[in-house]
């Protein structure tokens, strides 16, 4: 068995969402089977059109919940809501929950890991032996929870840390901090690897943590973003394949974005 470089993270935490679980295409796949079955008015767009709004929709709405200005449940009532005044469709607030459980059934039923994900867990087992796993994610920790155990990453995860029970959300940094101190390790001692840039690989950086940002779709960062992905040293990767051999070399702190 090899040896563990020296300064190799003993503890590799991920971002959940579009990180390991394949949350955009089961959102994709969710919405449009839904949009079917409900017929018109909601087929009047193109396939495109859906899956664009309703994204736009999870991003303004979730982000509210995660800034204390819903609940839970109201993200949810309000994504539905939305949706359904786009299509000329007024919904109140029995009648939006409802939808968005109707919805939440296809999108359920399409929930599955990246190809990348497994494969992935089994290379950094190899190449950094003793390493540990454990999950942050922005969002409620039962519902995190369903979908790890799901898709049966909790055979993988030693913890899960969630912003929802612990108040605090990515990037700051004590989120990172929490989840370090729950695993018994330094900062410098774990890595974490999301898909968002400032959210996840500039908070975890700047938290002292080795921060990796997983780029699948080829995105641009905006130039304050790359400036501080820079100077606090992170890493890029495209795919997770591409970890392992990252996180097996020594890892400098100035390390090129």
């Amino acid at each position: 068995m090899s040896e563990q470089p020296t300064d190799a993270p003993r503890v590799v935490l991920f971002d959940l969402d579009d990180t390991l679980f394949a949350h955009r295409a089961a959102v994709e796949a969710g919405i449009l089977v839904y949009a079917e079955t409900l017929g018109p008015p909601y087929g009047a767009l193109e396939a495109d059109e859906v899956v664009t709004i309703w994204h736009d929709l999870e991003e303004e709405h979730y982000h509210s919940y995660l800034a204390g200005d819903l609940d839970f449940e109201g993200q949810r009532r309000a994504r539905a809501r939305d949706f359904a005044e786009r299509h000329g469709v007024r919904l109140n607030d029995e009648e939006a929950s409802a939808w968005f459980a109707d919805y939440f059934e296809h999108y359920v039923a399409a929930w599955s890991l990246h190809d990348d994900a497994i494969p992935t867990f089994e290379a950094l087992e190899r190449t950094l032996p003793g390493v540990r796993f454990g999950l942050i994610t922005n969002g409620d920790l039962a519902f995190q929870r369903r979908k790890v155990e799901t898709v049966g990453l909790d055979a993988r995860i030693e913890h899960l840390i969630a912003s929802g029970e612990l108040g605090v959300v990515k990037p700051d940094a004590a989120i990172f901090h929490a989840a370090c101190q729950t695993f018994g390790v330094r900062p410098d001692q774990a890595a974490y690897v999301g898909d968002r840039l400032r959210t996840d690989a500039i908070g975890a950086a700047q938290a002292g943590l080795t921060g990796v940002w997983l780029n699948r779709r080829d995105a641009v960062p905006s130039p304050d973003d790359e400036l501080d992905a820079v100077t606090a040293g992170v890493h890029t990767i495209h795919s997770l394949a591409e970890l392992a051999p990252l996180l097996s070399r020594s890892m400098g702190r100035n390390t090129p974005f």
